[in-house]
């Protein structure tokens, strides 16, 4: 098969183009030259374009697009969340109907739905937070909804959107790194005690949910794809951190104190223009402290998904590994 991806330099891309790059022919977005030297080791072909310009000739002779790029921080402008996640998802949406792209696989995430509240037991019936207050909820539930209404099988052309949850496993380049950076810089805190529980996926299961959803499930609808098992937070991240030889210290907040905090420093350093995030957002202050609890059933019904790798054994081979 041929395929085109975005964000093939990124954790997801990049265990997505490891793992497929010898069963399909891969060409992947590159914006530099250091990403074009990933894409060929990890077996890719690059391809120079970024979101909100693929153009039709770049998608030639491919029949599915995975679109994993996204504009993902904690903190920037909201128009740059909204010119890449929207935008560029439109666009390229667009194209690559144009370019006569057989299915379109999205990569959403359950921060589509979250506006702040606690998500328990939560399908995909759940709606959008189509107004969140969080730039990064708010664009990737319009970049989903996008994807969603684009797609018209009777024209040939299919969309669906995979959802996984704290995405972890070898390559992370986004939990360890900023658990490293804040233990480093003597800001780690939990937020009430880190007893918020959560669902997780593995890398490997999110990839193996990627590779069922290029020919299986319902086009036209989200599926949530999960580890097996809840954690809480403070479990799963100390164990999570104690694979690259990271002890998190013990010192907790409380998670409505930092939520009003977050909720006065980020409009103080919007207005004082500011360099750098404030010490603590209202997205991460807010997704810290609530329990995420995502259910799956839809995907090990539809897409035949079922986890490849248990929370466990993940664990452990990342511990034998560092």
């Amino acid at each position: 098969m041929n395929l085109f991806l975005t964000g093939a330099s990124g954790f997801v891309g990049s265990a997505v183009l490891s793992a497929w790059s010898g069963r399909h022919r891969i060409r992947a977005m590159s914006r530099s030259e250091s990403s074009d030297a990933t894409i060929r080791e990890l077996g890719g072909e690059p391809m120079r374009c970024s979101l909100g310009g693929v153009t039709k000739d770049q998608l030639a002779d491919c029949e599915v697009v995975v679109h994993a790029a996204a504009y993902v921080e904690d903190w920037g402008p909201p128009e740059l969340y909204w010119q890449v996640n929207v935008e560029g998802t439109r666009q390229l949406l667009s194209v690559a109907r144009a370019a006569g792209i057989r299915r379109f696989v999205h990569i959403g995430t359950e921060a589509a739905l979250f506006q702040g509240q606690p998500m328990v037991g939560v399908d995909e019936s759940y709606p959008l937070a189509l107004e969140s207050p969080f730039p990064y909820s708010r664009t990737k539930a319009h970049a989903e909804k996008l994807v969603v209404e684009s797609n018209d099988p009777a024209r040939g052309f299919e969309t669906i959107v995979i959802r996984p949850r704290m995405i972890w496993g070898p390559g992370d380049k986004t939990i360890l790194v900023a658990l490293k950076d804040m233990v480093a810089r003597g800001k780690f805190s939990w937020l009430d005690r880190g007893m918020a529980r959560t669902s997780t996926t593995h890398v490997a299961n999110l990839v193996h949910a990627l590779d069922l959803a290029l020919t299986h499930g319902r086009t036209g609808r989200p599926y949530f794809v999960l580890d097996d098992g809840v954690h809480s937070l403070r479990d799963f991240l100390t164990r999570y951190a104690a694979t690259a030889g990271l002890v998190l210290p013990a010192r907790s907040m409380p998670g409505a104190l930092a939520r009003a905090l977050a909720a006065v420093l980020e409009p103080a350093w919007r207005s004082l223009n500011l360099q750098g995030p404030p010490p603590i957002t209202r997205f991460a202050a807010a997704i810290m402290s609530r329990d995420c609890i995502l259910v799956d059933r839809r995907a090990r019904r539809e897409l035949g998904y079922a986890p490849v790798i248990s929370v466990n054994d993940g664990l452990d081979a990342l511990s034998q590994q560092n």
